[in-house]
């Protein structure tokens, strides 16, 4: 990583330091039985994500499941606890491509990796468009989610 010019710390990434191919490991992420009911019971209280009993007896995925929406928050907090938060954002540009390809069960342990598949340099407004592949993937090296991220990211030289 380069020097920062004043205005970045020194540890912070900018739109300049990114390039194509860039492949970022995420952290882990061990999700229990009390996560997913608790995340489901506030936003998205469906009997598969809230009732192991009946999600068992009654449901397609033979158990509990998380929600998708908590799939996807998870990914983000790996994002952030992983590189994001190194980076000098400005904010989300969008979501893409998402796709949940396996149901998160109680006890999956999730990790993954981002890539940088796309830089636009804007120069002129001080900022990168940084388009990502990401996918989260379980203990069993399953992917549970792909999507392609966007953001913002501030350029050092304005």
């Amino acid at each position: 990583m380069s020097p920062m010019k004043s205005g970045h710390p020194a540890h912070t990434t900018c739109g300049e330091d990114l390039s194509p191919g860039d492949r970022i490991e995420l952290c882990s992420y061990t999700i229990s039985t009390d996560d997913i009911v608790k995340f489901a019971c506030q936003w998205d209280p469906l009997f598969f994500h809230v009732d192991e009993e009946r999600a068992t007896t009654e449901g397609y995925f033979g158990g509990l499941i998380a929600s998708g929406v908590q799939t996807l928050a998870i990914y983000q907090r790996l994002t952030v606890d992983s590189f994001v938060q190194h980076w000098d954002v400005i904010g989300g540009a969008g979501i893409s491509d998402l796709q949940f390809r396996k149901p998160v069960r109680p006890g999956d342990i999730l990790t993954g990796s981002t890539v940088v598949k796309n830089i636009e340099l804007q120069p002129d407004r001080g900022r990168a468009r940084v388009d990502c592949f990401g996918e989260l993937i379980n203990q069993h090296a399953e992917p549970v989610l792909v999507l392609t991220m966007s953001a913002y990211v501030r350029m050092r030289s304005t």
